[in-house]
């Protein structure tokens, strides 16, 4: 086993310069042409995969590109092309009524601020992060199960921190803020396909020797 890391300052060291090395240029896996079609993919996405939202998302758009053309739409008319993700109703109504008020509120297009983007129906403070990250190039972190459940498997963050936001403010605290867009991706795809929920493969992941389940009396959690 390798020498434990000291420190907080040097845990968080290590694992991002791993990943600033192994993934300088990373971005979403959801597929998307405007600002407004990232923001109905994210909506669509929780709960579900990115691989399912990229199959129904082209079929969707084609027929509501914009915030104008989805405003003009019913929710059933929306729940035609997303039947197969997760809860489409209700998805299908958030939808519809962002559209709407993006129209009414903004002239159809998203905005860049928090409160404005959280005032939207079917926008989460996870979503809304996603946004101005992607779309905007804030230093914000979006906070979904896997940054969730990564940031406390290496040790990122304490066991106090049992929400996302508190997960969010801890890890925002020590990464550097030019990271921090990269560095929900970074989280994200390690927890996607690396540290997965049920089976993680520790066998071929390169931040083993710094994973707190090595040291004695921890667990794996």
């Amino acid at each position: 086993m390798k020498e434990k890391v000291k420190s907080k300052e040097e845990r968080y060291a290590q694992i991002l310069g791993y990943f600033r090395d192994q993934m300088p240029e990373v971005n979403t896996e959801l597929e998307f042409g405007s600002v407004f079609q990232l923001l109905v993919a994210v909506i669509l996405s929780a709960q579900c995969t990115d691989k399912r939202i990229n199959q129904v998302t082209p079929e969707l758009f084609s027929h509501y590109p914009d915030a104008r053309s989805m405003a003009t739409a019913e929710p059933e008319d929306v729940l035609e092309y997303i039947s197969s993700v997760s809860y489409p109703n209700a998805k299908a109504d958030h939808l519809v009524k962002m559209a709407r008020a993006l129209m009414e509120k903004h002239g159809g297009e998203v905005p860049s601020d928090m409160n404005q983007l959280l005032d939207l129906p079917g926008v989460g403070r996870k979503t809304a992060n996603v946004i101005q990250s992607v779309a905007f190039g804030k230093s914000t972190l979006a906070v979904d199960t896997h940054v969730f459940r990564v940031a406390h498997r290496l040790g990122l963050v304490s066991k106090g921190d049992n929400t996302p936001y508190k997960v969010e403010l801890e890890l925002t605290k020590y990464i550097p803020a030019d990271d921090i867009p990269r560095a929900h991706h970074w989280l994200l795809l390690h927890g996607r396909y690396v540290c997965t929920s049920r089976k993680p493969h520790c066998d071929r992941c390169e931040l083993s020797h710094l994973c707190p389940k090595l040291i004695e009396g921890s667990k794996l959690g």
